[in-house]
This record gives C-alpha cells, sequence and structure tokens, in this order.
C-alpha cells in the first residue's frame, strides 16, 4: 500500500498534501526508544506483504512503470491499524514500458540499499527496489540498521546483505539466524517463517539483478508466508530455477 495524496497547493510554493500516518515510520518501530512495543512477528510479516503490494502497484500497474529508488525503513510509515504504507516518492523515476534499466547520471538513494549494478554503474531497473525491498525484510527479522557496526570502530562495519548471506550459507543456518532475530522478539516467533522470509530477502538481494524475483512474485510468497498454511510451493511462483532452488534452501 501506497500514503495516500490528498491534494496540493501552489501558492508561492507548491505543496504536496498526505494523508496523516498516526504511528511513524518502521524504523522507530525497529530502532526506536524503549517505550515502543516490540512488533509482533505477524505484524510484521503483514507490513512487509503491504509494502511489497505498494511496490508491486508502481512496478507493474501503471503506466509508464515507477521506481521508487529509495526503499528502506525509514520510508515506510505504519498507520493506526499497524499496516505498511510505502512513502517519499520524491526520489521516483519514469520508465519506458517494457524497458529493462535505464543509466541515470546521478546517484541518489541510501547506502546499504543499493544493489552493485546501481551503486557502481547507476543501472535503474524496478530490480533496484527489490534488492532495497530485501535488505528491509533483514531488517524486520533483526532490527538491524542496513549498515551493521561490527565494533565501535567506523571501519569495521558489515552490510547487513553481507551479515545474512554468510549465515545463510551454512548447511543448517537455524541456529546462528535465531542469533541474528530482533531479541526483543524473544521465543515469541516461528523459527521456519523466520527462515522463509530470510531466505526471500536472500532471493531479492541477488547481485544479479535478473536472478531477483518481481514483486508480483515477492506479494505471492508473502501471503502465502502471512497465511495459516505451512504450504511454501516455491516452484509456483518462480520459474527460474536457480531462484527455486534458493527459495527452497538447496
Amino acid at each position: 500500500m501506497q500514503v495516500r495524496l490528498i491534494g496540493y497547493s501552489i501558492e508561492g510554493s507548491l505543496f504536496l498534501v498526505y494523508e496523516y500516518i498516526e504511528n511513524g515510520n518502521l524504523s522507530q518501530h525497529l530502532r526506536g526508544s524503549g517505550s515502543r512495543e516490540p512488533l509482533p512477528w505477524a505484524t510484521r510479516v503483514q507490513i512487509a506483504l503491504d509494502s511489497a503490494r505498494g511496490l508491486e502497484y508502481i512496478h507493474e500497474h501503471t503506466v509508464p512503470v515507477y521506481i521508487h529508488r529509495d526503499i528502506k525503513s525509514a520510508n515506510i510509515l505504519i498507520d493506526k491499524n499497524f499496516r505498511g504504507k510505502v512513502a517519499d516518492f520524491g526520489l521516483t523515476k519514469l520508465t519506458e514500458v517494457g524497458s529493462s534499466s535505464l543509466p541515470t547520471g546521478r546517484l541518489v538513494g541510501t547506502f546499504g540499499y543499493m544493489p552493485p549494478e546501481y551503486a557502481q554503474y547507476g543501472d535503474v531497473s524496478p530490480k533496484v527496489d527489490v534488492y532495497a525491498f530485501g535488505v528491509v525484510l533483514y531488517e524486520l527479522i533483526s532490527a538491524k540498521e542496513a549498515i551493521v557496526k561490527t565494533t565501535d570502530s567506523v571501519v569495521d562495519s558489515k552490510g547487513l546483505v553481507a551479515l545474512f548471506d554468510g549465515v545463510l550459507g551454512q548447511p543448517d543456518p537455524t541456529e546462528d539466524l535465531r542469533k541474528l532475530v530482533d531479541p526483543r522478539l524473544g521465543d515469541n516467533y516461528p523459527i521456519d517463517s523466520v527462515r522463509k522470509m530470510a531466505q526471500l530477502a536472500k532471493a531479492c538481494t541477488q547481485d544479479n539483478p535478473q536472478l531477483r524475483p518481481s514483486m508480483r512474485s515477492i506479494v505471492v510468497a508473502l501471503m502465502t508466508l502471512s497465511s495459516t498454511t505451512d504450504d511454501w510451493d516455491v516452484g509456483s511462483f518462480y520459474e527460474n530455477q536457480n531462484l527455486v532452488n534458493l527459495m527452497s534452501g538447496r
């Protein structure tokens, strides 16, 4: 879902008027003051699904296609019902229908959420948003920032993607994955659900943009994850066999 534009004013300067969102942004809930209750796991999955639906809309249901370019937890707002809404479209870029990617002259966005092809070459496609969304999924699991300081030194920092890659690359990542889960959740989360969301995030943050799923596939996967069923038929979501193997943990 997306924040609704109510109106605008052009007297003197241009002002856009958006709906009021009562509960701030996702980053504040994950890493805010101790006065906030930790988001339950089911709420985190729902926020992920809401946000994915908002991105799916601008990627696949608008003409021309929009690319947000600054997806991050701070740009996902939480309403009074604790539903997620994608906000801050100030860096949005339009593309031609059917265009796979296009170069951009100016690098914008937030470090830690930028995929390699964008950070290095400035190539922009909807898969830029997919990569950033994968980082947000890792944030929902761990409540850590996109760039994690491993020590007090600025030099000793690690991207959240690399941190999870090191764990998910293990034959059985369960125990080390538990260590990455937001400690404020205690034991109040299903580890199988966490593992599946982590696998989805890993698929979203592949170095090769062609290996990343579409937002439509991500929505379907999160709909399955948010339901009570244990089914996780990745083969029905993706045609790419590498992605199927990745999401299945093989």
